[in-house]
């Protein structure tokens, strides 16, 4: 099937309606949603297996909904996003309080810290893979970089 118009040998019609889109390769589009439960495929002795979903993600722009667990200190360029609130500094307690499910955030600017109660939305790049902050010395497996936060 060609695109071409038959009538006068050019593009028809409808292609006119996404010339907008062409021109603007820059523009933004909508993060995909991605929760804690699409992450992992499996997490055991032999290691972590990403989910099918999150791999397709990976370097995509994405949203995730959880709370923000207390940062080490006010106005940090990093926090943690849990699934469920966490009311104790998760770098400050035992590994066995430590949730399994969680995603480091590091965000374009400074935040406030975010009641530990209060549900919040980051949407900012997927980043995956065990990797070890220079600054911090922290591990990650799942991060989402140049990150903001938005209050549902």
């Amino acid at each position: 099937m060609s695109l071409r118009n038959k009538k006068s040998g050019g593009l028809p019609r409808r292609a006119f309606l996404y010339l907008p889109l062409l021109a603007l390769p820059h523009v933004a589009w909508a993060a995909e949603a991605l929760s804690f439960d699409s992450l992992y495929k499996s997490i055991g002795v032999l290691g972590v297996k990403y989910s099918d979903r999150a791999v397709a993600l990976k370097g995509r722009q994405v949203r995730m909904r959880g709370y923000m667990a207390p940062p080490l200190k006010p106005e940090s360029k990093f926090f943690v996003l849990t699934r469920e609130p966490v009311s104790v500094c998760p770098f400050c307690a035992s590994d066995a309080d430590w949730p399994v499910d969680i995603v480091v955030i590091y965000l374009k600017g400074a935040l406030a810290p975010v009641n530990f109660s209060q549900r919040i939305d980051v949407e900012g790049t997927l980043e995956m893979g065990s990797w070890t902050d220079p600054h911090t010395g922290f591990v990650s497996q799942v991060r989402i970089i140049d990150a903001e936060v938005h209050k549902p």
